[in-house]
């Protein structure tokens, strides 16, 4: 938890974000990511100054527990001075002590964004996904929050000017406005209305962007001229090597080629030959692209 003090932008964390989305597709399967298709909405989540503190986090925890589909899970919140926004006593269930920083007493409308992410990590905990570290782990549950209807309170918590700041989870601003918008993407669901946060707004605006740039790469035939003038190029002399480029060539028998890039949705590598118009369709999350290879 940022509280007053610089809050990191950009995307220094964007491949390990990718890979969480790739690997929650992976663990999960796109039928099961598809019953995500609708966000926690705000008045499920809403937290006043005249609700009894702890009454209304235990509501606001089943709220984000029926979320995600976790019915036998029972979250006991509690507050105590930390330095992390929250933290949360992983066993083997059904019971979860969720601790919240004293801070939340006072600002209640963002409970629910620290038990997001809380919660988050005892589902992830039951589907046996981890990354290695502490930090990477704690982007695949920010990531997973995010993509998983529940991510628009973390950014939405983010708030900054020349006074204060404040920001919760380990993705940068832009980093949550990017999976926020790779999940508008598929479900076509547009969190922006629900933003208290002016810069939240901005960040997710942001992020939008850097999510269709993933959508304008490479043999995609949504490429611009100059990524395809650099594709033909690399095409020319390939298969050695490409750097800075998210396409790869390999050969493919005697003076053929194939090409592998990134899938736009689900960051799964797809290969596919070298032959002009090509349709390929993403075995991890069924994404149709239309390539010019």
């Amino acid at each position: 938890m940022t509280n007053d003090g610089p809050v990191q932008h950009g995307y220094p964390h964007l491949e390990t974000v990718r890979a969480s989305v790739n690997a929650l597709y992976k663990r999960l399967s796109y039928d099961t990511v598809q019953t995500f298709a609708t966000s926690v909405a705000p008045v499920d989540v809403a937290f006043c100054d005249t609700d009894d503190l702890h009454l209304g986090a235990q509501r606001v925890a089943r709220e984000l527990v029926r979320h995600y589909r976790l019915p036998d899970a029972r979250i006991v919140v509690g507050f105590r001075e930390m330095t992390h926004a929250a933290n949360v006593e992983l066993t083997a269930g059904p019971e979860y002590f969720v601790e919240l920083n004293d801070r939340f007493r006072t600002h209640r409308r963002d409970i629910g964004a620290a038990l997001a992410h809380e919660i988050m990590h005892v589902y992830l905990h039951r589907l046996d996904l981890s990354f290695p570290g502490v930090r990477d782990n704690e982007i695949l549950t920010d990531t997973a929050t995010t993509y998983l209807g529940a991510g628009w309170l973390l950014l939405d918590a983010y708030r900054e000017d020349a006074a204060s700041s404040q920001k919760l989870g380990y993705l940068t601003p832009e980093e949550f406005g990017y999976v926020l918008a790779k999940r508008s993407l598929v479900f076509g669901e547009d969190p922006s209305v629900w933003f208290t946060s002016a810069q939240a707004y901005t960040a997710y605006v942001k992020g939008m962007a850097r999510a269709r740039q993933d959508c304008e790469q490479p043999p995609l035939t949504a490429a611009g001229w100059a990524g395809r003038r650099r594709y033909a190029r690399d095409r020319r002399h390939a298969p050695g090597p490409q750097p800075g480029v998210p396409y790869t060539f390999t050969p493919d028998g005697p003076g053929r080629l194939r090409v592998s890039f990134p899938c736009p949705t689900c960051h799964q590598r797809i290969r596919v030959p070298v032959r002009g118009r090509v349709r390929a369709r993403c075995a991890v999350c069924r994404t149709v692209l239309e390539c010019d290879t």
